[in-house]
């Protein structure tokens, strides 16, 4: 069993990126779709516009894919809290990202959250602190494809390319802080 995590900013590629590689024939789990079929979405932070999660009991819900055979890829920005064998963080340059977030509907204090938590590597650093093998893969210039593409690699064990650090957006700082 191996248990997968996909995980970034919102708006950073994870749905895009896990389709495709669902495409390929990879055992994806939707997160957001698992955890509401699995009744573990709690009450609506109205302030951020987010439901909570037990990240326990997520964790223990998943515990599934974890005892069976093959490769699972879970697709969650919460993802890189759970148990897994390896964490991808998919990174999004900060203009592309809020624009992204933008033409879903986000209102300006998200997209402004979303991009500063993006620029400060927030997901990258507490992907880290998990002790779980943490890569990152760009998905600012790349198509979809491309980052599938990416993934595989690391998949397959070429991760070289994919270490942290490589991804640096700190020239963003004076613009959206």
């Amino acid at each position: 069993m191996t248990l997968f995590a996909v995980t970034g900013t919102p708006g950073a590629g994870k749905t895009s990126v896990t389709s495709e590689l669902r495409s390929r024939g990879y055992n994806v789990i939707d997160g957001k779709e698992f955890i509401k079929s699995n009744g573990l979405m709690g009450e609506l932070d109205a302030a951020r516009d987010t439901h909570e999660v037990d990240l326990d009991d997520l964790n223990d819900a998943l515990e599934q894919f974890r005892q069976s055979e093959g490769l699972y890829i879970l697709d969650s920005h919460l993802s890189h809290f759970m148990d897994s064998s390896g964490i991808v963080v998919l990174r999004c340059n900060p203009d592309t990202l809020a624009e992204r977030l933008r033409a879903r509907g986000y209102s300006e204090s998200k997209v402004c959250e979303n991009v500063q938590s993006e620029v400060l590597d927030v997901i990258l650093c507490e992907a880290v602190e998990s002790d779980i093998p943490v890569y990152e893969v760009d998905c600012s210039s790349e198509t979809i494809s491309q980052s599938a593409d990416s993934i595989e690699k690391i998949l397959n064990g070429d991760t070289d390319d994919y270490l942290p650090g490589k991804t640096d957006w700190s020239q963003e700082m004076d613009k959206w802080f």
